[in-house]
């Protein structure tokens, strides 16, 4: 059968039909993001329109509500309340991160593969668990099982003021909150970053093993490079669930509302979204319209934690490991 010549009618019909699907598809695609962008929008005014009310009340009229300071101050019930969702986001990624690091490491580049495989599984495993009951082992199991090593973190290092003692006794510490907000993150880290580090360029593996490289130093010059934007995505996506973890840390947590740095003193932190759900159940029109102003709050500190994000991954983007 001769092959049509590129003016047949035939070509001019499947080239047409080839551009209206690519028509079709930048279309669907364009707008998939200005949906995006419209629920992102949707959701911002939504809070800033239940928060209104309390944002415009009067210090009389917020001193009214239980669980706001005397003078009414919305200012001094939210501060707290974002620097506890800050710290124990903080101490959660400092935690999780290099260990998820390395277990992705041994997960790509170091296990046999059916081992590696297991853990993989394992690790997608543990991402899948309920917040509430990482919330109970947190509370049941392994809080007892931190109080000595608390206390030895108070009697050793009581001099610094992170670990002012002495250490309370259960320890519903933001430390322990720290602890288990790690663990739950932990999962997700570890399988972004482990798909990450196995997109190296093999090349770029064999060429630094070729030149006497130890695969430690292989790891060094060329994964870790390469996937350095990968860890830091893996990471804001880890924060972005320490931020707003409700159950876990409500479980957990000895509430109160100070900027006190002391991580293993009981009474001193909250953080926005369990004193959400603390609160709500007895909170009148006007404190659900406060609890919303915090949910704001959270919202600009999540939004802003992802844009610094973007603009650090976008500053490595000249680096694709494969140029």
């Amino acid at each position: 059968m001769a092959t049509p010549r590129p003016d047949t009618p035939q070509i001019r019909g499947t080239r047409a039909r080839h551009d209206r699907a690519g028509r079709i598809f930048a279309g669907v695609a364009t707008g998939s993001g200005a949906l995006i962008l419209g629920v992102l929008a949707a959701v911002a005014g939504f809070l800033l329109l239940e928060a209104w009310p309390a944002l415009t009340a009067s210090p009389e009229e917020l001193g009214e509500i239980a669980w706001i300071p005397d003078d009414g101050s919305l200012a001094r019930y939210v501060g707290p309340l974002v620097f506890g969702t800050l710290l124990a986001a903080l101490l959660a990624l400092l935690l999780a991160v290099p260990v998820a690091i390395g277990i992705a490491l041994f997960i790509s580049h170091y296990a046999p593969r059916r081992l590696a495989s297991g853990l993989g599984y394992v690790v997608d495993l543990l991402a899948a668990i309920p917040s509430v009951v990482y919330g109970l082992w947190g509370a049941l199991w392994l809080s007892p099982r931190l109080q000595p090593a608390w206390d030895w973190l108070a009697g050793a290092f009581g001099f610094v003021p992170l670990f002012e003692g002495p250490a309370a006794d259960p320890p519903r510490v933001i430390l322990t909150v720290g602890v288990v907000l790690a663990v739950m993150i932990l999962p997700i880290i570890t399988a972004v970053a482990r798909e990450v580090f196995l997109q190296t360029p093999r090349l770029h593996e064999e060429a630094a093993l070729a030149l006497g490289a130890t695969r430690w130093e292989m790891i060094r010059m060329a994964v870790l490079p390469f996937g350095r934007s990968g860890v830091i995505s893996a990471a804001m996506l880890g924060l972005g669930r320490a931020l707003g973890e409700t159950m876990a840390v409500l479980m957990i947590l000895s509430p109160g509302l100070t900027y006190s740095l002391a991580l293993l003193l009981a009474g001193r932190h909250q953080t926005i979204a369990a004193n959400v759900a603390l609160q709500f159940p007895e909170a009148g029109p006007l404190g659900v319209s406060a609890l919303i102003a915090t949910g704001l709050a959270l919202f600009v500190i999540t939004l802003a934690v992802n844009m610094a994000a973007r603009w650090v991954v976008s500053r490595r983007a000249a680096f694709s490991g494969a140029n």
